[in-house]
């Protein structure tokens, strides 16, 4: 069985095909294509601008993922695509496409949580079984546990993101979304020399927003890049040791013997450093999803799909075909068990 998954959430559009066979839920990405909507420096992503990127190259990246897998259309079992949480232009694109070839073709069509396939994927390529999950990207950043057909939140962001707030102080030393790369490298340039800056954990929950304020304000007044180095390096060390506090009291509460870490900040190799320690002292399990599908991609939404038609035959109608653009994750019944 294979399923054609529709990213087009934010910045990226993606289309995946997974395969599986019938009688058991394990999955093997055969082809993964997408492409990136690049801002302007020191811009950030605008839905109408990113929208319109995805609806130029929608059909290149449609044709490059079957030609990936060695298949057509007429090979595809099921047609999955993202519904949400996201970009409202962007997820537009994505539904209106999978509407139209799952019309044409004849095909099943599954709605996808976005943030849901993060996890299952992150779950299927490292072959974690029950883990505590720590999902970080530009539109989430919580703590998760499965209990009763649902991820459960055990913390989050009480504002803004970890990738919004990487973002937005890269923008201010004028890099393009996303700037999650840029500083980390401009950390590992610096000297080490920490500079202040707010830590606020109140509970399992985090706050990023005056940490913001507080290294935009270090910068602006020292606009060369030994400043942005070592205010980079604080913004860093600072941020994940917040997320790794937070981590923490969750494995103390939960005795889960598996971590997990995805999203596209998941990709951070010093956060990941921090996380195995943690994982360490609590003896769990650390598991981190691969760098190359850790950001936004279609396997993550075909791998959802194939799970949700498999398991309970969910599909919808095409005319019932809609996107949300705010979906929490805990509102989502998951069909498979774990």
């Amino acid at each position: 069985m294979r399923c054609l998954g529709i990213e087009s959430t934010a910045h990226t559009f993606g289309c995946s095909v997974i395969e599986s066979s019938a009688d058991e839920l394990r999955g093997r990405i055969v082809s993964d294509s997408r492409d990136t909507y690049k801002a302007p420096e020191g811009s950030g992503i605008h839905p109408r601008d990113a929208s319109r990127h995805h609806c130029e190259i929608s059909d290149k990246v449609f044709r490059n993922s079957l030609a990936q897998a060695k298949i057509s259309i007429k090979d595809i079992d099921i047609i999955s695509y993202s519904a949400g949480p996201g970009l409202g232009p962007c997820l537009r694109v994505g539904a209106v496409i999978a509407r139209t070839l799952a019309a044409f073709h004849e095909k099943p069509l599954v709605p996808v949580n976005h943030a849901v396939g993060h996890i299952e994927l992150g779950a299927m390529l490292t072959g974690a079984r029950d883990p505590l999950v720590l999902l970080v990207s530009g539109g989430h950043t919580m703590i998760l546990a499965f209990s009763e057909n649902r991820w459960r939140i055990f913390g989050e962001t009480l504002d803004i993101t970890i990738g919004q707030l990487l973002d937005q102080f890269g923008r201010h030393m004028g890099f393009s979304s996303p700037c999650g790369d840029r500083i980390e490298q401009l950390a590992s340039r610096s000297s080490g020399e920490y500079r202040f800056l707010p830590y606020v954990v109140k509970g399992n929950d985090v706050s990023f927003s005056g940490m913001l304020t507080a290294a935009i304000r270090a910068t602006s007044d020292q606009g060369n890049e030994l400043a942005y180095a070592e205010v980079s390096y604080s913004l860093q060390e600072t941020a994940f040791a917040m997320i790794t506090e937070a981590v923490e009291r969750a494995l103390s509460f939960t005795s889960k013997q598996e971590f997990l870490i995805v999203g596209g900040v998941a990709a951070n190799k010093r956060l990941a450093t921090m996380l195995k320690a943690a994982c360490k002292r609590h003896a769990s399990k650390f598991y981190q999803c691969p760098p190359e599908f850790a950001g936004d991609n279609g396997a993550q939404i075909a791998w959802v799909g194939m799970l949700e038609f498999m398991t309970s035959r969910k599909q919808i109608k095409v005319e019932n075909a809609s996107v949300y653009q705010s979906c929490r994750i805990d509102e989502v019944d998951v069909a498979w068990s774990r």
